[in-house]
């Protein structure tokens, strides 16, 4: 099997000369928590104080929106973060984006999205969302969004870095890292493999690797 990885120690590669950018590129795994969970909070207070929905209501369209992430999740990851770009400027954005992560697997600066990327797209997602099931349903369903993200990136960011002990922990863990160091073309769900099941691009493991599991 080919060596797919530069370095599995927690370490990287410079990415921009200028400073600045070079710090927005590093995050601690701390920031899409204090960034996101007081979103969280004010749209479910939004829900329930200024539009008087039913606690089912709320319910039903917070599991909604923890759903749709999960395929959102698969999509960008499989057809964004691994678009195989052919021109340079290309290469070197896929690079940015998510080359030098299967590059450097264990940086730990850099193993949750950067606010200088996830900031745009949650604004974006939210005024598609709101334009899709309205002004009103649009909070419970956003703040059950933003928690299926935040359960992926800290996800991602103890597969790399925890020791999981528990069966369910470690499936996760074994079909991310079968994703980093077995085949990149297969396993694009990081917190859950549920859409690599269905849609077909789930590891198929030999007899012995199941027994194992």
């Amino acid at each position: 099997m080919p060596k797919n990885f530069v370095s599995n120690k927690d370490e990287t590669v410079r990415m921009f000369k200028n400073d600045f950018l070079e710090a927005l590129s590093r995050v601690h795994p701390s920031v899409p928590l204090i960034i996101y969970v007081p979103v969280v909070v004010y749209v479910l207070y939004l829900a329930v104080a200024e539009y008087s929905l039913s606690f089912l209501t709320i319910l039903g369209l917070f599991v909604f929106g923890v759903f749709v992430w999960t395929v959102t999740e698969y999509f960008l990851h499989r057809f964004v973060f691994h678009f195989k770009p052919k021109s340079q400027l290309g290469e070197k954005l896929h690079f940015i984006f998510h080359g030098v992560h299967h590059d450097y697997p264990s940086d730990s600066k850099r193993l949750v999205m950067p606010p200088s990327v996830s900031i745009p797209l949650a604004v974006l997602f939210f005024f598609l969302f709101k334009y899709l099931i309205g002004s009103i349903f649009v909070y419970p369903f956003f703040a059950g969004f933003l928690v299926g993200y935040l359960f992926y990136d800290i996800t991602h960011y103890a597969i790399h870095h925890f020791n999981m002990h528990s069966k369910f922990w470690l499936e996760i863990k074994n079909h991310h890292m079968r994703h980093h160091y077995l085949d990149p073309n297969k396993g694009f769900g990081v917190s859950t493999p549920l859409w690599d099941i269905i849609i077909g691009t789930n590891f198929r493991l030999k007899k012995e690797e199941q027994k194992a599991n």
